[in-house]
């Protein structure tokens, strides 16, 4: 069967094809939500509403662009309107002049699990913000619009979480990130 086929199925509202279509997304998303989750069971949790609203705007798919790009961003959104919902990203002055950059002179190897441990460990707006700009390549403009918030505090929580991020991978941090 057919990717088209199947999304004309799940449109029918079939049961089967849309555990098909579970089966065959879940790891992907699963990632997504992990990256942008506290924990595991929060990234199941929000998995489980992606595929939720997936299968409700499901109808809206228009076969234009890549529907596995279209599922991402039902995904990222689904777990950014949670946090937006909880308040996270209440403004925060943006004073720094300058993003903090992080030094590369000693290059060490970290497991793939202890980057993603810290990174889960830091203040929801610090997490979110760092995941969009470093790891999916989304400018500050951009961020602002996703997390209703203004450009300048994209980058102070940006900045803020480089900064925490060196401090618990050079052991400084105490087992806790810095928060104004």
């Amino acid at each position: 069967m057919s990717l088209e086929q199947l999304i004309e199925q799940c449109k029918a509202q079939d049961r089967k094809a849309q555990e098909k279509l579970y089966k065959l997304f879940s790891n992907k998303l699963y990632s997504i939500c992990l990256k942008y989750s506290r924990n595991a069971t929060e990234a199941e949790d929000n998995l489980h509403d992606s595929f939720m609203t997936i299968f409700e705007k499901i109808n809206g798919y228009s076969y234009k662009g890549s529907f596995e790009g279209w599922i991402k961003r039902i995904t990222v959104n689904t777990v950014l309107q949670k946090y937006r919902k909880q308040g996270t990203f209440d403004s925060l002055p943006y004073n720094l002049e300058e993003d903090i950059n992080v030094s590369t002179e000693q290059q060490e190897e970290y497991s793939l699990d202890y980057l993603l441990g810290i990174i889960q460990s830091l203040p929801d707006r610090y997490r979110l913000t760092f995941n969009l700009y470093v790891l999916d390549g989304y400018s500050h403009k951009e961020i602002a619009t996703m997390l209703d918030i203004s450009e300048g505090t994209s980058k102070s929580n940006l900045a803020r979480a480089k900064m925490a991020l060196r401090n618990k991978i050079e052991g400084r941090d105490n087992n806790r990130v810095q928060t104004i």
